[in-house]
């Protein structure tokens, strides 16, 4: 018997990636600080919070595999978050424009009764096209990527701002590596394919 999986997210985003592997789970939502510490690498920030809201559930899930998981773009050498208003994701995507965006995402999976935990940081890389304002301004206001990392949507309109995606797993980019979290559940005895 599967020993049940929970997904530490309500991301919708997140659960229908989760969905594409045919095994059951839960997603609950986990209580994570998720303020970046000083100094902190946006490598080391994802790890800590993929594994933070993961841990967040192992009190009310102590039997559970528990994936968690936490995703920042990074442009020249800032973290760049959700943009929440029109401008500011305007303003994200002109500095876009010709350049590449770094995603990183962290991936973290844990048993707690038996304390095995993996965690992971997935890096993927946008390379955006040159962009004019009128793109820009048609973009945004057409899908509205307001809560999104790096303001835009992949999975949508979000494409035809790109020249190339570079990556091992395209479902990285939109917030969950699947490879990766298909590769431990492997370690662990859990296989989608059996």
């Amino acid at each position: 018997m599967m020993t049940p999986l929970i997904l530490a997210s309500t991301s919708p985003f997140r659960q229908s990636l989760l969905s594409k592997l045919g095994l059951p789970f839960m997603a609950v939502a986990p209580q994570c600080d998720e303020t970046p510490r000083a100094g902190e690498s946006a490598q080391n920030l994802v790890q800590r919070l993929a594994l933070g809201k993961a841990q967040a559930l192992a009190t009310d899930y102590p039997g559970h595999w528990i994936i968690g998981s936490d995703q920042v773009c990074v442009l020249n050498g800032s973290i760049t978050g959700k943009p929440h208003t029109v401008e500011n994701a305007c303003q994200q995507l002109a500095a876009a424009s010709g350049k590449i965006i770094t995603f990183y995402t962290g991936l973290a999976l844990i048993q707690p009764q038996s304390g095995q935990q993996f965690v992971i940081c997935e890096p993927f890389n946008v390379h955006f096209r040159s962009l004019s304002t009128a793109e820009i301004r048609h973009y945004v206001e057409k899908e509205q990527p307001l809560n999104c990392a790096g303001s835009f949507k992949s999975e949508g309109m979000g494409i035809c701002l790109f020249e190339q995606l570079e990556g091992r797993d395209p479902n990285t980019l939109i917030g969950l590596p699947l490879i990766a979290l298909n590769q431990m559940l492997l370690k662990v005895g859990i296989n989608a394919l059996s």
